[in-house]
């Protein structure tokens, strides 16, 4: 079908063309503070807004392993276009956890319709016949600008304690205000959602809990009934695993002009951490994809994304140390990458203390 992502064993023509747009607006898209239209499309095209979405819906319901290597691909042109496609495609997923009703809306316009999501409960939702009342602000949305949908997380009254929502908001009741200046991945233009007192229907509203533990509805697909943490940890360490790629290629035609004694053990020890890396990062996108697994790789997948992302850092502030000042200037795109890979790396789901302590807490004694 048009706009299908790969299958594991190679990204796809449509994947290559949206890497390469966005490998051409990568230094311009990072000075702007978000990604041109075109690569925007191009990424709709590749068939990452469709990727997780089910069948029934004109989606494609596909795999961990080949989004994983899909935006890789694009993370070896732009991080940021990268992170885009892997957010709006991890949000699409979320959507299937919501009743049929809100589904149905949610694609109405169909399976490629950008959704974004605002993950954390910094909103409160009122309860009203027939719905909620919706008012919040969420910074660090990234993609929000361009989203047809946005699904945020709010806080919101169950009896006498709170619960955790995510609630489906189109974009016309909600308003965005400029407030990404970050050091890494400038271009996704992770801006500020703010809604006040929209009426959002129960249909359009899903349990926190829900996502989290994959109780899809309509659909039976691996890739909707896996629990988040299975998936999440691969999604977001592609872009950062092309990156480093990247880093290789931008740092190795420094080195071809001005070779150094030290060279080859740089390279060698980079492209070691990255492809070590990558190995993690496909064992557990694999395990995402075969089924329902233990304990232990239920919380041995955050470990082994938290990492390969550890891995990827320091094979990019490897080659960047070695690359010498020049490498700091605005216009080399080995700077870029660096500022990028270390943005990745610090979200929440790629961090070793938590990871590394849940899977160490199963050992007798360590709890």
């Amino acid at each position: 079908m048009p706009g299908s992502l790969p299958t594991p064993t190679g990204p796809s023509g449509d994947v290559r063309k949206a890497a390469d747009l966005a490998g051409r607006h990568a230094a311009d898209a990072d000075l702007a503070r978000r990604l041109p239209g075109e690569v925007v499309d191009a990424l709709v095209a590749a068939g990452f807004a469709r990727h997780f979405v089910p069948v029934r819906w004109g989606g494609r319901a596909g795999g961990v392993e080949g989004l994983l290597d899909a935006v890789a691909q694009v993370g070896e042109g732009c991080t940021s276009a990268a992170w885009i496609a892997t957010v709006t495609s991890g949000a699409a997923r979320m959507g299937a956890c919501l009743p049929e009703e809100g589904q149905g809306e949610l694609w109405s316009g169909g399976a490629d319709t950008l959704v974004v999501g605002a993950l954390n409960p910094t909103g409160r939702a009122r309860p009203v016949p027939g719905g909620w009342r919706l008012t919040g602000q969420w910074p660090v949305v990234s993609g929000v600008d361009f989203a047809d949908w946005s699904l945020v997380c709010a806080s919101a009254p169950a009896g006498e304690r709170e619960t955790a929502l995510f609630l489906a908001v189109p974009r016309r009741d909600y308003r965005v205000a400029d407030t990404w200046f970050n050091v890494g991945m400038r271009a996704t233009g992770s801006n500020t959602l703010i809604a006040e007192d929209v009426f959002v229907p129960a249909h359009r509203s899903v349990p926190r809990d829900d996502i989290r533990q994959g109780r899809a509805v309509g659909s039976a697909a691996r890739c909707h009934t896996a629990p988040l943490r299975a998936i999440s940890g691969p999604l977001f360490a592609a872009p950062a695993l092309g990156a480093a790629r990247a880093a290789v290629r931008a740092w190795s035609a420094r080195m071809a002009v001005r070779p150094g004694p030290a060279a080859p053990g740089v390279l060698a020890r980079a492209e070691g951490d990255i492809e070590g890396a990558a190995l993690l990062l496909r064992r557990v996108a694999r395990t995402a994809d075969a089924g329902p697994a233990g304990e232990s790789e239920r919380t041995g997948a955050p470990r082994d994304c938290a990492l390969a992302a550890d891995h990827l850092v320091d094979a990019v502030e490897r080659l960047f140390r070695s690359a010498g000042s020049g490498a700091q200037a605005q216009d080399d795109p080995l700077q870029r990458v660096w500022r990028d890979v270390h943005c990745v790396a610090a979200h929440a789901a790629l961090r070793f203390d938590a990871a590394g302590h849940a899977h160490g807490g199963r050992l007798p004694g360590t709890a």
